[in-house]
């Protein structure tokens, strides 16, 4: 059962459209319902749209595509969303054995499947990315803020090298209601954008650059370091944790 179900059967009783009974008895039905399943290489959490209001997100890095498409396969069987991140095409191929209405993004590397209602986001989400080398991770903050139901705008290779090409776009940038920026190199989008806008500014720093920056560590410290008011920042290369964060902050009433 997802939030926005439970909502509505609790409307349905104050509306009298459903007897306390009858929904006394689909409760119970959900609650017997084990919180997880156990696989025995993993433990899916089927709860977790109720406690976060997404389903459980398979990181696909580490796992093998059987693995991958085990648990996707449960995840789906339940009614949930699928996304998995860091996925290959050989892990799409497995998934797409078990569930195959699944969907291969390539440049995000993700792989995704909507189902259900999903409650939509207030506004816009902006991903700005500083460079086309940051498309990767950009699009996969992108297309999880998509399946989290948020309108998306892509704002690419708008970095500093060429600060006329974010100007250029500043009606899209104070449109949105939440801007994930994403660089690695100097890392120096996320305080720009941050100086720039009122809306809370996510940065994430990608790994991409040459061998003093350090696989993005460069880039992390600068976004930390950040002398704009209203700039988070998460992991490296975590284009997922930045859409989450967004989508929660786009959902706030």
């Amino acid at each position: 059962m997802r939030p926005h179900e439970l909502r509505a059967l609790l409307d349905d009783v104050r509306a009298g459209r459903l007897s306390p009974d009858a929904a006394e008895t689909l409760l119970l039905d959900h609650l017997r319902e084990a919180p997880f399943e156990d696989l025995g290489f993993a433990r899916v959490d089927h709860h977790r749209v109720l406690r976060k209001g997404f389903p459980e997100v398979v990181f696909g890095l580490g796992k093998t595509p059987q693995q991958v498409a085990a648990i996707a396969e449960r995840i789906v069987t339940r009614g949930h969303s699928l996304l998995v991140t860091r996925a290959t095409l050989d892990t799409y191929a497995a998934v797409q054995n078990v569930v195959p209405a699944a969907t291969f993004h390539a440049d995000a590397r993700a792989i995704t499947l909507c189902q259900g209602d999903v409650n939509e986001g207030r506004g816009v989400v902006l991903i700005a990315a500083a460079g086309t080398s940051d498309i990767p991770v950009a699009e996969e903050a992108a297309v999880t803020a998509e399946l989290m139901g948020n309108r998306v705008d892509r704002l690419y290779d708008v970095g500093v090298a060429g600060l006329h090409r974010l100007l250029a776009a500043r009606d899209r940038v104070h449109a949105a209601r939440v801007i994930v920026t994403v660089a690695g190199m100097e890392g120096a989008l996320a305080s720009v954008i941050g100086g720039l806008v009122r809306v809370p500014v996510i940065a994430v720093p990608t790994s991409v650059g040459y061998g003093s920056s350090f696989g993005g560590v460069a880039a992390l410290l600068a976004m930390l370091n950040s002398c704009a008011m209203g700039v988070a920042v998460v992991n490296i290369d975590n284009g997922f944790g930045a859409a989450a964060i967004a989508s929660a902050i786009n959902h706030l009433d």
